[in-house]
């Protein structure tokens, strides 16, 4: 009869690199016994295999299939046998602390009991399977022990761990296991899982495979950590881990790999809706470096998909940072941050789309007039209108067309509430140049989504109608949902088209505003439409800077529509 489980351990063992063992010292003949020793079974396992899939026919081939189909079903792990497991762990894990104190400058001496050490970390990967089980882990002081063993002198041995933590934390089999879950997350803070996370992680070299890996499952293990425990982001980023990411990120800013793609990820995990984040991300120059990464992409785009959504990471992390942030935004401004996006939405590349869903947090933010001045003054509307005129193919493709209209759109509110002086009569000329060219694209804009809404509005209204006849009230919920229908079908960019309208009619001047009203006339609009879409907006209108700013812009609105 064949041994299912040794048939598994062959193809494990075949497919996974050997781990190379790294000692304390110089010495390099003694680090190569060691990493042979662990070699020695993973590549007589491999040899095996080559020759057996060398031999095998189909014939003999269906037969072991055969005989797979009929070997009983593995014992599950339970109480006595998870029990028995680690207790040969714990056995294994003292021989190997006692023969290392024992022999502390011979690694000949400790090289078998390291080895064993490893391979009994890898057998406990089937605890995994059984979340159920992870308080008697818990009881058994397990837990400790494995953590513990994150700071071994010998790297392999803590990657192994991680490994080991990273399938023991994944969040769908936390999730069969509240209690289970819970203990075990209960265990690894108490026994300061992050500190000693990114302590090993510090040690570890991304151009080593087996060390690559080890950092990638680090990673893994901290976003498995911080989905079930989202209050944990702030305690890994004061404990390290942003500045860990943030020194990674800087070194490897003109290259890519799977690791700094997962280092973006995770700090944008990180940053978003952590406040205390985002103004540690600025204490540690982190502002600085964001743009320092960024700027590689003004001149060329990304060369893969991964590498897309990596540079999406990165401008969703430089975003989070300046939201509420205004230390942050003034820091953004000192570090050419708004120079970069220019020159970003100039080149037309990729990371222009980044560059303008930045420039509207930047715009929006307690700095904006600042940077609605400072944007002028650079030049920035000879970039940024030829994207308000024709939305190039690539962000088509990327994200569609609306929400390029909409952060286009939200960029030229914001210029217009917060420029002034010479800089306003700059924004204002840009509508009257090339016969109102401008104002043609914003009224075709304008009717466009007006057909959108009016064609959701008619929908929404047929559906309460229903309603209505089989005597069923809309109550609150269901008209948040028709509200958030309206949003999907463009109701906030009809609002920002409108409020453009509004602007350039009150700033433009006659021809302005004729123009505007020979077009609103021409196909079938009118004013009182329009008052009527900016007084609905009016209401709802909020500001996330405070009550003060909210209130005024709710009076400037009203009084444009009073000027129109």
């Amino acid at each position: 009869m064949v041994d299912v489980g040794e048939l598994l351990n062959l193809t494990e063992k075949g497919d996974r690199p050997a781990k190379r063992m790294r000692m304390d010292g110089n010495d390099d003949s003694k680090h190569k016994s060691l990493q042979a020793g662990l070699s020695a079974s993973s590549s007589g396992s491999s040899s095996s295999r080559t020759a057996t899939g060398a031999t095998l026919s189909n014939e003999e081939r269906d037969k072991i299939l055969a005989m797979l189909d009929d070997e009983p079903e593995a014992e599950s792990l339970d109480s006595h046998s998870l029990k028995r497991m680690i207790l040969s762990f714990e056995k294994k894990l003292s021989k190997n602390q006692e023969m290392r104190i024992k022999y502390p400058d011979d690694p000949k001496k400790f090289m078998g009991s390291e080895i064993e050490l490893y391979e009994e970390v890898q057998k406990l990967h089937v605890i995994a399977t059984a979340p159920e089980l992870y308080p008697e882990l818990v009881e058994l002081n397990t837990i400790k022990s494995f953590v513990d063993l994150l700071t071994h002198d010998n790297s392999d041995i803590s990657i192994a761990v991680v490994d080991l933590l990273q399938e023991m934390t994944d969040v769908d089999s936390l999730h069969e296991s509240q209690e289970g879950a819970a203990a075990l997350m209960d265990a690894l803070v108490e026994n300061q899982i992050i500190t000693l996370l990114i302590q090993n992680v510090e040690r570890l070299n991304d151009s080593i495979k087996e060390e690559a890996d080890g950092i990638h499952n680090t990673l893994a293990v901290i976003e498995n950590l911080t989905e079930f425990k989202p209050e944990l982001c702030t305690e890994a980023a004061n404990q390290g881990l942003l500045q860990w990411i943030l020194r990674n990120l800087v070194a490897k800013r003109k290259t890519y790999d799977a690791n700094k793609a997962y280092c973006c990820e995770i700090l944008a995990v990180l940053l978003q809706g952590h406040e205390e984040n985002r103004t540690l991300i600025g204490e540690l120059n982190g502002i600085d470096n964001l743009l320092q990464i960024l700027s590689v992409y003004h001149k060329r785009d990304p060369s893969t998909a991964d590498e897309i959504e990596m540079l999406e990471n990165l401008f969703d992390c430089l975003c989070s940072s300046l939201m509420q942030c205004p230390a942050n935004c003034e820091r953004f401004l000192r570090g050419e941050g708004l120079q970069l996006m220019i020159l970003m939405l100039r080149s037309k590349k990729i990371s222009s789309k980044g560059a303008i869903k930045t420039l509207t947090y930047a715009l929006s933010n307690y700095n904006g007039p600042e940077c609605a001045t400072k944007f002028i003054e650079l030049y920035g509307l000879r970039s940024l209108f030829p994207l308000f005129m024709k939305t190039p193919k690539t962000f088509k493709k990327m994200s569609g067309e609306s929400e390029h209209i909409e952060h286009i759109c939200s960029i030229i509110v914001h210029l217009f509430r917060y420029s002034s002086g010479q800089s306003k009569s700059r924004l204002v000329n840009k509508f009257v140049e090339n016969d109102f060219e401008k104002v043609d694209r914003l009224m075709e804009l304008h009717f466009e989504y007006l057909h959108r809404v009016q064609d959701c509005d008619n929908l929404i209204e047929k559906e309460k109608q229903e309603l209505a006849d089989d005597d069923e009230e809309v109550d609150e919920s269901l008209e948040e949902e028709f509200y958030l229908r309206r949003l999907d079908a463009g109701l906030f960019s009809l609002h920002l088209i409108d409020t453009i309208m509004l602007e350039t009619s009150a700033s433009g001047g006659h021809d302005v505003r004729h123009r505007i009203q020979t077009l609103l006339s021409q196909h079938g609009g009118s004013m009182k439409a329009v008052k009527d879409i900016m007084r609905e907006y009016a209401s709802q209108i909020g500001d996330a800077n405070s009550e003060a700013s909210k209130d005024a812009e709710q009076r400037r609105i009203l009084s444009l529509i009073d000027r129109f």
